[in-house]
């Protein structure tokens, strides 16, 4: 049996448990050689004989399965497939899983860190005093505004009981739950609309479908109120970055903060540099015990597939057997 790796934190160390943990069982085990997300044209040649894959923010098209007979199980190191053609993977009976909940505490408090750090301008503020500068700054306190929170899932409810600790006033936006998981949360439910017009902060929480690509664009960010903030820690594409860019420019907005680009590495973000853009590398999820938690959850999906067993984790339908 042979495994390929590929997310970048699980092999940064080739000696860590979870690699150990699948050398014992796989014939060998192939790790990542570019050190960062893969391009589908990179993974064809590494996936011609592979039998499972521990998969990162990787590009899995169709030409991926294609070049992979093998392929039985992809087990994502994470939440999101929206990298990952679920239809193809179908179509070659390979079953993908994820590790829904692994990741979500740490997000939740990145996106924490990042409303403090838009609001206040601290890593502006830290690199201006290390250049020597002694800078004045205003920045925006946040005590008693409104928190609109778009996707009421895990990370959505975490990051809104932390929002409400803070004493902000949250409303939330999600199509796709009953009513009762909003009043049972304490929560005010609102269309997507009204959140933008009532929200002095935004926060993205939902993935990136079809119909929530650009979900913050420019319409919607013209309904913000004067001087809001604009968090993304769930996926780069749900913020359209050039209309982003314009409102900073315009003085619309007071900051954002980012931690996912429409492009990873943002090598052509718009928004990166901006005095008043917080940016970091897609880090949400890197926490130590997260980071536990995905390569524990992703290897045992892996490993319980590759054995013939079915997974809650499972995001395709079951293969027929071989």
């Amino acid at each position: 049996m042979k495994i390929l790796v590929t997310p970048t934190s699980l092999c940064s160390d080739p000696d860590g448990a979870g690699i150990r943990r699948l050398r014992e069982v796989a014939d060998e085990v192939v790790l990542n050689p570019h050190g960062r997300p893969l391009t589908s044209a990179e993974l064809i040649p590494l996936v011609a004989d592979v039998d499972g894959i521990v998969a990162g923010l990787d590009d899995y098209d169709e030409a991926v399965f294609d070049a992979a007979p093998r392929l039985r199980a992809l087990a994502r190191y994470g939440v999101g497939v929206d990298r990952v053609d679920l239809a193809a993977a179908a179509a070659h009976d390979v079953t993908v899983t994820r590790t829904p909940g692994a990741n979500s505490l740490a997000v939740a408090e990145l996106t924490i860190g990042l409303v403090f750090a838009a609001a206040r301008g601290i890593a502006q503020l830290d690199s201006a005093v290390r250049s020597g500068q002694w800078p004045r700054r205003h920045g925006k306190e946040l005590t008693g505004s409104t928190a609109g929170v778009v996707g009421f899932g895990a990370i959505g409810r975490l990051v809104t009981e932390r929002l409400r600790g803070l004493g902000m006033h949250p409303i939330a936006y999600d199509p796709m739950l009953p009513d009762a998981a909003f009043s049972d949360a304490g929560v005010e439910r609102v269309d997507i609309d009204e959140l933008c017009r009532r929200s002095d902060l935004v926060t993205l929480h939902v993935p990136l479908l079809p119909e929530t690509r650009h979900i913050i664009d420019t319409r919607r960010l013209a309904l913000l109120p004067p001087g809001a903030i604009v968090v993304n820690t769930a996926r780069g594409g749900l913020l359209d970055e050039a209309a982003a860019r314009r409102a900073l420019d315009d003085g619309a907005l007071h900051g954002v903060a980012i931690d996912v680009y429409e492009t990873e590495p943002p090598s052509r973000s718009p928004l990166v540099g901006h005095p008043r853009v917080v940016a970091t590398p897609h880090a949400g999820g890197h926490t130590t015990a997260a980071v536990e938690r995905m390569t524990d959850q992703s290897i045992d999906a892996l490993l319980a597939v590759l054995g013939g067993d079915s997974v809650a984790e499972q995001v395709t339908p079951a293969p027929a057997p071989r």
